[in-house]
């Protein structure tokens, strides 16, 4: 059984005091004050989950700690406080074991932009150990797989960001890994590019532990099995699709309004839609605790109406209401 699990996981930055404690590219502490670096922000807060077989989808804002977790579940960082466990055993100390069972895509990989598709995945299997009888094949089937077949004579200098992208999906499946994970993994990619992802992503979930983190709410709604919702370094919601709508039941509203009070309406509250209709009117679309407007009915939730109500983006009753 594959397991992994986060025990009371936790990792600070330190944050100059001229820097907002969201900002990027700060360095890395681990007391509770830096003298004069400034102060510490905890970018993942002691999180506690348990990854079994499966697609996990990562959701949450800028800053919400998603790609720092992902690094420590890679083995890139270490954890100021608290283990990660692989079937028991913390990844630390597996070593290679840990990194055979492992593939990884970063927001960006690194890649030699002279070589070409092909040689790059062949130098890659060299340095991921794929047996070289295995290593072939494996390539072969990955470049069809990803759409990349035709241009793997190519230099990657001259490839798409699209097609740059479906490289860094192909070489981290070149080890047949057991956990895969993938932070970002389709930006970049168009929408017939994006279906294709998700679909290779849904078949590989089958036997394998899949995590990825992804701002497109639809690539997460299609294709995970649990949702993960991150805010300010925590876990503020998981489950299945359904469980996580539930969070979101009886929040959300639909109104039709002239445009001087659908412009009132769009600065008070969170508009996750508006649009124009033919009678000159304003329907929008509004999540929000309490009725926004005389005659707003309630309408099913969808999950990029949790993912802005479960990540702060809407304030409660207005944009001013809620703290935190």
């Amino acid at each position: 059984m594959l397991e992994l699990k986060l025990n009371r996981v936790s990792r600070m930055y330190k944050v100059s005091s001229r820097q907002d404690a969201g900002s990027a590219g700060v360095g890395e502490v681990r007391g509770r004050r830096t003298g004069n670096c400034g102060n510490q922000k905890m970018a993942v807060d002691h999180l506690e989950y348990t990854f079994q077989k499966g697609i996990y989808g990562l959701l949450g804002a800028n800053g919400a700690g998603k790609t720092t977790l992902l690094r420590m579940m890679a083995g890139i960082l270490k954890p100021t406080s608290g283990e990660i466990l692989c079937n028991r055993r913390e990844i630390g100390k597996m070593g290679g074991e840990y990194r055979m069972k492992l593939g990884y895509l970063p927001q960006d990989f690194g890649y030699y932009p002279h070589f070409t598709v092909r040689r790059y995945l062949e130098y890659l299997a060299e340095l991921k150990a794929v047996p070289p009888k295995l290593a072939g094949d494996r390539i072969e089937t990955l470049l069809q797989e990803t759409g990349l077949k035709s241009v793997g004579k190519e230099k990657i200098k001259t490839l798409s960001g699209g097609m740059v992208r479906r490289l860094g999906i192909a070489q981290s499946l070149l080890n047949d890994p057991e956990i895969l994970i993938l932070d970002e993994p389709s930006s970049g990619l168009d929408p017939r590019e994006r279906i294709r992802f998700r679909n290779l992503i849904s078949a590989l979930g089958r036997d394998r532990m899949i995590i990825l983190s992804s701002h497109i709410v639809a690539d997460i709604e299609y294709i995970a099995d649990e949702i993960l919702l991150m805010k300010a370094g925590k876990i503020t919601e998981s489950g299945s699709l359904k469980e996580i709508l539930q969070s979101a039941e009886g929040k959300v509203w639909r109104c039709v309004e002239p445009p001087e009070q659908a412009e009132i309406l769009n600065r008070k509250f969170t508009v996750s839609n508006l649009r124009n209709t033919e009678d000159g009117r304003v329907s929008l679309r509004i999540v929000s605790d309490t009725s926004p407007a005389q005659g707003a009915v309630q309408i099913p939730p969808n999950l990029e109406d949790v993912y802005l109500y479960g990540t702060g983006k809407t304030p409660g009753t207005s944009k001013n209401s809620r703290s935190g």
